[in-house]
C-alpha cells in the first residue's frame, strides 16, 4: 500500500491508496518541521493517521510546508519510519508537490497561494528555479498569513471603511492587546493571521477588499513570478485556498502579467495520487 501526504502549516491531507481504484481519504493536523518537532509528529500521527492506515504501508510520498532542505526532510522521515518502519519514504517540498499535481510530467511555473506562499520553475521532474519565500515577516506575497497580516493593520489603524471595520469587529471582537500577543508571543502566528481571509472572501463584492486582494496578488506576481527568467514562455498554476477563493482576481492579475491562462487546484492531493498511478 501507498500514502501521500500533502502537508500545509495548517492541516495535511493524506491519501492511502489500498489498491488501484481503492483509496481512503485522511486528515490531521500540519507537520511543518518548522514548527513540530519529530517527537511531536510521531505523537500526532500515531495518534491520528496510524489507526487509518495500520503498518502494511510499502511506500510513503510526503510533500509538505517547511520541507526546504535535507535536514528538515529528515524530521518528517524519521518521524515516519518509527511508525512504518518497513516503508519506503521520501519527504519533498510542497511546491514540488504543487508542481507534479498542476503538470504531472510536463513543465511549468507552480505556484502556492495558501497560509504561505511560493513559486518554483518545475522541468516535468524537478524544480529547476524559484524565489525563496522567505516567510510572512520578510515574503510570503499573497498569502493567507501576509494578507491576515495587513488586513489586520487596516482594521486598527482605521484604513479599512467605516462599515467594514463595524462588521470585522462584530465578527471577531479582538482587541489591539490580543492581536499583538497572538502576533509576537504566541505559536503559529502565520495560522492566526491567515483566518481572517474569509473575511475578504464574503466582503469580495466591496471595493476595499478586490482591491486589496489585488494590491497582494501583483505583489506576489512582481516580487516573485516575474523573477523566473522568461517567465511567459511557461503555463502557470496554482494551488491553495487563497487562489481558488479569489481565482477570478487572481485571473485577472495573471492576464495582466501576460499569462493567456491559468490553472487552479484547491487541493494537490488528487493530482498527486495521479502523479504515482501513472
Amino acid at each position: 500500500m501507498k500514502l501521500i501526504a500533502d502537508s500545509g502549516s495548517t492541516k495535511t491531507a493524506w491519501k492511502l491508496i489500498e489498491a488501484p481504484g481503492k483509496t481512503k481519504d485522511i486528515k490531521t493536523h500540519g507537520l511543518n518541521p518548522f514548527f513540530r518537532t519529530e517527537d511531536e509528529i510521531f505523537q500526532e500521527l500515531t495518534n491520528s493517521l496510524l489507526p487509518e492506515t495500520g503498518t502494511n504501508i510499502q511506500e510513503i510520498y510526503f510533500y509538505g510546508a517547511g520541507v526546504v532542505n535535507e535536514e528538515k526532510g529528515s524530521i518528517v522521515k524519521n518521524a515516519l519510519s518509527r511508525i512504518y518502519p518497513q516503508a519506503t519514504i521520501e519527504a519533498h517540498s510542497d511546491v514540488l508537490g504543487a508542481a507534479r499535481a498542476l503538470f504531472g510530467d510536463q513543465a511549468g511555473i507552480a505556484c502556492i497561494l495558501g497560509t504561505g506562499s511560493n513559486v518554483c520553475l518545475y522541468n516535468g521532474k524537478e524544480i529547476t528555479g524559484g524565489v525563496s519565500p522567505l516567510g510572512f515577516i520578510l515574503g510570503d506575497e499573497g498569502s493567507g498569513a501576509v494578507m491576515g497580516r495587513k488586513l489586520l493593520g487596516d482594521y486598527f489603524k482605521e484604513v479599512m471603511p467605516l462599515y467594514l471595520r463595524e462588521e470585522f469587529a462584530k465578527r471577531y471582537n479582538l482587541k489591539w492587546e490580543e492581536a499583538l500577543n497572538r502576533v509576537y508571543r504566541s505559536e503559529k502566528p502565520n495560522q492566526f493571521l491567515a483566518q481572517f481571509i474569509p473575511f475578504l472572501s464574503e466582503h469580495g463584492n466591496s471595493a476595499y477588499c478586490q482591491e486589496f486582494v489585488q494590491h497582494n496578488f501583483m505583489e506576489f506576481f512582481e516580487r516573485n513570478v516575474s523573477h523566473i527568467p522568461n517567465y511567459t514562455s511557461y503555463p502557470i498554476g496554482f494551488i491553495g485556498s487563497v487562489a481558488y477563493y479569489f481565482s477570478q482576481i487572481l485571473n485577472n492579475t495573471a492576464s495582466y502579467f501576460g499569462f493567456d491562462e491559468t490553472t487552479i487546484i484547491k487541493d494537490p492531493i488528487d493530482g498527486l495520487e495521479k502523479y504515482y498511478n501513472n
